[in-house]
């Protein structure tokens, strides 16, 4: 009895042994599991992180340098077929080659001019992208990278733009951009079903995901007014975006929305401010993968325990079969390592090789044969150095391969490839050795990076250096030669020039303003127009200033300043003056004296009247001369030859005739005496108006030309005098040249009043020309329009071009009467 009661108390006792010792082995595998976990998220994270920076910034060196390409500085420069075909085949080849989703070029606009797509549906070509932060940092002079969604494509991707200048110019052209697809990092990222990699901007969006459901969601929930600042950056499209539901719980630890646990790392992303890599652990399916080998372990001890020989035969049988499916587990993860090392193999953007002992080919990846033009089947079991140039093969055999395979690395060592079009690329290897458990080497990887180009630049930039060089010696002349003669130029020029910073205030003044506003130069700098000038002056001047830097162009005014009671007339030419940045910094202003050509342009405007009303009166006289006195004698002469007529009608028939015809005759005289005195100064103008005047003579002029001929007014108010005068001239010449030089069919005069204002236009559907190609007896009929206009302070304006028509403007103020 004691003996049992001792075998139970052992027995219970091995029992409560076994459940610490379980108990104490399941804490500690389940604590070295987490930390294994968080061991391999930090591996991870870090893996990740040399990935991502590695295509990042793979790109960046090659938009410098296609942004150095002349072409594209060509289709800035001069946009026209040819440059913008050779830019469209620049951008296609380094799509090609570079193996990125697209390349394109953006005017100082932010306008598309050229892409490598602009053939597919979603092409870029006239999309402005001038809302981009990586077109505003380039137009700033500054290289950008960028991630975003595609506005046009909606496709992620990675932005590297870079800004293009004309050569020995500081100042952007435009900008180029390379977009590489984020496909293949994305693919990297998949990680496994027990844990989550994420890629996420500084408020939390993700961009980048291991699982495709979580992409375009905030990994931690934003405000209203983060979500719609966001929305406004139009960097992820526009929404709806929804919140994970993940939660903090303390520092390492987070929670999801149904409850779940993960165990949480991040790790900033470089050269990508507030962007970080994030690595979710799934905390239960670490316990279960702890728990679950551990009951399938402790169920076989009680088996043992209960049923012995039978229980350990099936132990080990369990055991046997884990390691089954453990060994098949590793296999399939192997597989799938193996997959995925193929694949970045075969698509990573450069010339992967690995060659035997021997030096021939064993493998090479398609970016290598699509390099050289050789399909795999071709080069595989070849010498690496039967595609060398001689000189690289001479220099492999005899140097570089034995040093490697004694090393086990080569680093940047240059080599020429012949491609099989014969064409010769420069490229630079690195390699590693290969060895077996031997420590063998049996093979090799290589790199081969394409340095054509790069080298190319290289020599194009040490001539261009040299040519600086030269240039910058002979610019320091020429500087020096300008100011010279710049400040020659202003110390003796009769024009007033000034320059002002954007507050109003003098940094500069010639001699000229010196001395008509008797003030030093040392006294007016840094002074504002108020300090010096009267109020009336001052008020006209900072009026005109604020116009330019308001407006940000060039004006031309008149300003009349008083000084010492003696009135000056100006002609004022201002402009606004621009930093390396494009901003105003001030205005400059040039002024010449014009006093003396504006009184003679008084003179000869008050000649120029009087001899228009001179002219108008001695029309008036002709016309009355005309009209009285030889119509008079024509009617006389009419009367006497009837009465001729009547006479000889029985006794000479044919004197009777002649007289009929002699009276016939003096009718079509006594008719176009009459239409001659009309036109000279035609009588309806002076009694009834200039509406009546135009009626008449349009429908004189459809008469005698055969040209239709409308007349069309509004009612308006009664016009005579000047105005009235210089109307009717300006149509009576504008259908007179119609009939002369416009071989037209169709003729219409309009006249309509706007708010107290006279328009009138003559348009025809002749033949047309070019105004400013009229020579001087040409041009003389439209400058003795625009000269009338002129008198009585109207617009004058001819539009027309060749096989268009031509079309006449008269406008005047209603002033006068």
């Amino acid at each position: 009895m004691k003996l049992r009661s001792i075998l139970r108390v052992l027995s219970l006792l091995a029992f409560l042994s076994a459940c610490v010792a379980g108990y104490l082995y399941y804490s500690s595998l389940k604590e070295y599991a987490f930390q294994e976990a968080e061991r391999n998220a930090l591996n991870r994270l870090q893996t990740t992180k040399k990935n991502l920076s590695a295509f990042f910034s793979e790109n960046i060196k090659p938009v410098r340098v296609l942004a150095a390409m002349q072409p594209l500085v060509d289709v800035l420069v001069h946009p026209d077929p040819q440059t913008l075909n050779a830019a469209n085949a620049l951008l296609d080849l380094f799509k090609k080659t570079l193996d990125v989703e697209v390349c394109y070029l953006m005017d100082l606009r932010g306008n598309t001019l050229a892409s490598s797509n602009r053939n597919d549906p979603d092409s870029f070509v006239g999309m402005n992208f001038s809302f981009r932060p990586y077109f505003q940092d380039a137009m700033q002079g500054l290289p950008a990278s960028y991630l975003a969604l595609g506005t046009t494509s909606r496709k992620r991707g990675a932005y590297h733009s870079y800004p293009v200048y004309r050569k020995n110019s500081d100042t952007p052209l435009g900008i180029v951009v390379i977009k590489a697809s984020i496909f293949f990092v994305e693919k990297e990222l998949t990680p496994e079903e027990t844990s989550i990699q994420l890629v996420v901007d500084p408020q939390g969006m993700i961009f980048i995901s291991s699982r495709s459901e979580w992409l375009y969601q905030l990994l931690w929930q934003l405000k209203p007014d983060d979500i719609r600042r966001l929305r406004q950056t139009r960097q992820f499209g526009n929404g709806p975006w929804h919140w994970t539901g993940l939660r903090k719980n303390g520092e390492k630890e987070v929670i999801d929305a149904s409850g779940k646990p993960y165990l949480f790392h991040q790790i900033a992303v470089d050269d990508y401010p507030g962007w970080k890599i994030v690595h979710l652990y799934d905390l239960k399916a670490a316990s279960k993968l702890v728990s679950e080998p551990l009951l399938k372990i402790i169920q076989p001890v009680i088996i043992v325990l209960c049923l012995l020989l039978g229980a350990s035969i099936f132990f080990l049988y369990r055991q046997a079969s884990l390691e089954i499916a453990r060994r098949r587990t590793v296999e399939h993860a192997l597989r799938k390592s193996e997959e995925r090392y193929r694949s970045l193999y075969h698509h990573t953007p450069a010339m992967l090789h690995s060659i035997d002992k021997n030096g021939r080919l064993v493998s090479v990846s398609n970016y290598w044969s699509d390099a050289l033009g050789y399909t795999r089947e071709e080069v595989i079991g070849k010498k690496l150095t039967d595609y060398l140039s001689p000189d690289s093969r001479k220099y492999a055999e005899e140097t570089i391969i034995p040093t490697f395979f004694k090393k086990g690395f080569i680093k940047d060592v240059p080599y020429q490839f012949i491609k099989k079009n014969n064409e010769i690329i420069e490229v630079q290897i690195s390699a590693i050795t290969d060895r077996d458990e031997q420590r063998q080497t049996f093979r090799s990887l290589a790199v081969s990076i394409d340095v054509t180009e790069r080298n190319k630049a290289e020599r194009a930039l040490q001539e261009a250096k040299e040519a600086l060089s030269s240039y910058s010696k002979d610019l320091e002349s020429q500087v020096r030669k300008r100011t010279r003669e710049i400040s020659g130029i202003l110390q003796y020029t009769p024009a007033v020039v000034y320059i002002k910073d954007a507050d109003g205030k003098y940094t500069m003044v010639n001699s000229k303003f010196e001395e008509l506003f008797g003030i030093r130069s040392a006294d007016v700098r840094g002074k504002t127009d108020q300090d010096f000038l009267a109020p009336d002056i001052a008020d006209l001047f900072f009026k005109n200033d604020d116009r330019v830097l308001r407006e940000k162009q060039s004006i031309q005014v008149e300003e009349s300043i008083v000084i010492d009671d003696d009135a000056h007339t100006y002609l004022s030419t201002k402009f606004p003056l621009y930093d390396g940045k494009g901003r105003v910094t001030g205005v400059c202003g040039i002024a010449t004296d014009i006093t003396a050509l504006k009184k003679a342009q008084e003179r000869l405007r008050r000649l120029s009247a009087s001899i228009m009303t001179n002219q108008e009166k001695e029309r008036a006289y002709l016309a009355r001369e005309l009209h009285d006195e030889l119509g008079q004698v024509l009617t006389a002469l009419r009367m006497e030859a009837v009465w001729i007529r009547s006479r000889v009608i029985q006794s000479d028939p044919i004197a009777s005739a002649r007289a009929l015809t002699m009276c016939e005759l003096i009718d079509k005289t006594i008719e176009e005496v009459r239409g001659l005195a009309i036109r000279l100064r035609p009588g309806v103008l002076d009694h009834l108006g200039l509406v009546e005047a135009i009626e008449w003579y349009t429908a004189d002029f459809e008469k005698r030309y055969d040209i239709s001929c409308v007349f069309e007014h509004d009612d308006g108010p009664e016009i005579r005098g000047s105005i009235a005068t210089a109307a009717y001239r300006i149509s009576q010449e504008a259908l007179t040249n119609v009939a002369r030089h416009a071989s037209a069919t169709r003729a219409k005069v309009t006249m309509s009043f706007d708010n107290s204002n006279l328009s009138l236009t003559i348009k025809d559907n002749g033949k047309g020309f070019e105004p400013d190609s009229l020579g001087d007896a040409e041009g003389l009929g439209v400058a003795n329009m625009r000269e009338r206009a002129n008198l009585v302070g109207g617009f004058f304006d001819v539009q027309s071009r060749p096989g268009g028509g031509t079309r006449i403007r008269f406008t005047v103020a209603l002033t006068e009467s």
